[in-house]
């Protein structure tokens, strides 16, 4: 298979990602065929996967305005994935030029194509780390110059802490993102969940740990209230992603009590 020239050399092609079946389910052209197989197998499963995809983007749209009126101006987006339309920096300057905007990523595909759609714009940077060595990604945070951790900031998880095991315990990587900045800053999560469809969950779940080599943990409401800790969650707290404070019908793809994922927003007091 010839290696299409947006993938950075080395990329093993015979093997999903997460990110970029995430990427394929979005309609995105970003990905492998072993990805969109992937994905495929993922929707016969679950025909309505797609639209919690959708969900979840929409949910990081409004998660980033409600981010912006209440006057964040630099954002760290860890787990961000292939870019798509309505990434962070293009929705927060379109409300503001000057807000900072830092993408991080495991997937080097995904790092080398923001760094692409980045050129030219100083106020957004693209790094490859790992969500679960929090030490080592803050200190790759710092040496970029772009996040000033003496200033409020907007941390965005959006569909990455159910690529972490327990075994890499969420909870305790989210407490160490919020020991390292300052008060009045915020942490957008969003989720996938067992808590309403069991079955669909634990049929999804098996299939990515036959296509990835990273598990896909669908957690319990509970579960991911507890990643909340030490933050004080803005309203309406923890629901599912088409109920945090949608801002039209266009936000609503998964009819009530059927989203595979859970979202919220937290502000650290």
């Amino acid at each position: 298979m010839d290696r299409p020239a947006w993938a950075p050399e080395g990329v093993d092609m015979q093997q999903a990602s997460p990110a970029r079946m995430y990427d394929a389910l979005l309609g995105g052209s970003h990905n492998f065929e072993i990805d969109r197989k992937a994905a495929e197998l993922g929707k016969q499963l679950v025909p309505d996967l797609p639209l919690v995809a959708l969900s979840n983007r929409a949910f990081l749209r409004r998660a980033v305005r409600f981010l912006v009126d209440a006057g964040i101006r630099q954002f760290l987006d860890i787990g961000s994935g292939i870019p798509t339309a309505g990434n962070v920096h293009e929705v927060a300057q379109r409300l503001d030029p000057e807000i900072r905007v830092l993408y991080a990523d495991i997937d080097p595909v995904a790092v080398a194509h923001s760094k692409a759609i980045l050129r030219g714009n100083d106020r957004a940077a693209a790094i490859e780390a790992d969500l679960r060595k929090p030490d080592e990604l803050l200190g790759k945070v710092r040496e970029t110059g772009l996040i000033d951790f003496d200033q409020p900031v907007g941390v965005l998880l959006i569909a990455v802490l159910h690529l972490v095991s327990d075994e890499d315990a969420p909870v305790d990587r989210v407490a160490a993102l919020r020991a390292a900045v300052p008060s009045g800053s915020y942490v957008a999560i969003s989720h996938l969940t067992s808590e309403l469809r069991p079955e669909d969950a634990a049929e999804l779940g098996a299939n990515a740990a036959r296509q990835s080599k990273v598990g896909i943990h669908f957690r319990s409401a509970a579960a991911i209230a507890a990643m909340f800790d030490g933050w004080d969650l803005v309203e309406p707290g923890v629901v599912e992603l088409p109920a945090w404070r949608p801002e039209s019908e266009r936000d609503l793809h998964e009819a009530p009590g059927r989203s595979l994922g859970l979202a919220g927003i937290g502000r650290k007091g």
